[in-house]
């Protein structure tokens, strides 16, 4: 791609630069947004404060540094220990950057002056970190905006910002979430652009890793497969969770990955894999599953699974569209899926009393998807004016429970699973174990599960598909 033209993150010619006039547009909605809840008498700035540096323990090694989501929304800002300021009356923004000492740069490189900052954000002033307490006193705002609020998916807070001498100013933790929260939930065009980029990046990474496994490989090689394509070609330095790569009974484990079970498994010949892995361009992710046998030829049983799977996703890409209720797209997918698995002779029984009694959720446990974008389980799931989740059984789940709007981008993710504790909880209940077709379920205990994933962009009239790998 053509080098920008003005400042702009870009990690070379193969790769897409991102402008720093997206986070200008950022921060002109944000404050546009404030302005339509509150009128502010006197001064009032937004203030951020990025992530920093966080070592591995006591050792002097740290993590491989990544903004704080909100801070990358508003400013663009790669470098830790930051804060960011942006004036709500005429969107002036201004930076405060650590103040390193001079023999920093033998060990880091050159140090970037208060200009080069200045230049490479496109902000309005920058300043050194240790002077915001003066430099905010100077304007004697009426009051600052920082962001204190709850992540609906982890429960953690938002931290709001904080810095020696904070308390001589009027704060309100109030305001800012809720509005910059809902501000990410409809994507710009510009970031559109991004998603629809990373999206590229990792559904070729994808096709990379089906390409070349072979039974004999162990699930890590898939991984790093994938993690090298991300970052060699699509300049990804980073992916957006812990990649699940489950092969055989390992594709059952939702979260598969993880520390206890690092992908390290043994692929063997017949197996099915469902790999889950989505690579990270400056901030923005993208969230991809493709299951697939390893030797490439689909059994009966894994056919029958994959394409029950495969007709709910399709249902649901064919209905999504503003207006549309996500709760009844979940519950759209667990239907169709259920009506496939009783055509296939698995279950029996009418499909409605099915749902009613819970059955969906013994064969997909989790919701049909999430919001996506800075976050790979995006903000904006359950704010206060959003519906509450749902109760009802195999939707409670779900990441979010609204009503759809353009602008929107959310991952679409069936699934089938055959997880041994829930069969025999549904066994042991004759609510559930009606519907169930003991033989044939019993032949599956080994299968594994089936999860297709894509990344769509919610329209007026459908959805905009951005992953592009063979699902057929």
């Amino acid at each position: 791609m053509a080098k920008p033209q003005g400042a702009a993150f870009w990690m070379g010619a193969q790769t897409l630069p991102i402008p720093m006039t997206m986070f200008r547009e950022n921060r002109e909605k944000v404050i546009g947004e404030l302005r339509k809840v509150r009128t502010f008498d006197g001064t009032a700035l937004i203030v951020l404060q990025g992530g920093d540096n966080i070592s591995h323990y006591d050792t002097d090694v740290d993590y491989v540094f990544r903004q704080e989501s909100y801070f990358m929304y508003l400013f663009g800002v790669t470098e830790p220990g930051c804060y960011g300021t942006v004036d709500v009356a005429s969107g002036s923004t201004t930076l405060f950057v650590p103040r390193l000492p001079s023999e920093y740069a033998v060990w880091m490189g050159p140090l970037l002056s208060l200009d080069d900052f200045k230049q490479k954000y496109e902000v309005d002033a920058v300043y050194y970190a240790d002077e915001i307490d003066v430099k905010l006193g100077e304007l004697n705002p009426s009051v600052l905006l920082t962001l204190c609020g709850p992540n609906a998916d982890s429960g953690l807070e938002a931290k709001p910002a904080n810095f020696k001498g904070i308390e001589k100013f009027v704060v309100d933790s109030d305001i800012l979430f809720p509005v910059i929260a809902e501000c990410r939930v409809i994507k710009s065009p510009a970031e559109v652009e991004v998603l629809r980029y990373v999206a590229k990046v990792s559904s070729d990474a994808h096709k990379r890793v089906m390409k070349n496994i072979r039974p004999g490989w162990h699930e890590y090689q898939g991984e790093a497969e994938f993690l090298h394509h991300a970052y060699s070609v699509g300049g990804c330095r980073h992916v957006s969770y812990t990649c699940i790569c489950g092969a055989g009974t390992n594709s059952a484990i939702l979260h598969y990955g993880h520390a206890g079970s690092p992908n390290d498994r043994l692929i063997k010949n017949g197996e099915m894999c469902l790999f889950d892995m989505g690579a990270n361009y400056n901030g923005y992710a993208a969230d991809i599953t493709c299951s697939f046998p390893v030797n490439g030829k689909f059994t009966d049983d894994q056919k029958l699974i994959y394409n029950a799977v495969l007709a709910a996703r399709d249902a649901v890409c064919g209905a999504a569209k503003e207006g549309v209720s996500w709760v009844d797209m979940h519950l759209l997918a667990n239907r169709v899926m259920l009506g496939e698995m009783k055509k296939g002779g698995l279950l029996q029984g009418e499909v409605d009393e099915m749902m009613s009694a819970g059955l969906n959720g013994i064969f997909q446990p989790h919701g049909l998807g999430h919001l996506i974008g800075l976050d790979v389980h995006d903000v904006g799931g359950y704010l206060s004016h959003c519906p509450e989740r749902p109760t009802q059984p195999g939707a409670n789940r779900l990441r979010m429970a609204r009503t759809l709007m353009a602008g929107m981008y959310v991952t679409i993710e069936p699934g089938c699973y055959f997880i041994e504790p829930l069969l025999n909880k549904a066994f042991a209940d004759p609510n559930l174990s009606k519907f169930l077709v003991k033989e044939e379920i019993d032949r599956f205990r080994n299968f594994g599960g089936v999860r297709i994933e894509d990344d769509v962009l919610i329209t007026k009239t459908g959805i905009d598909n951005f992953t592009l790998v063979p699902r057929t």
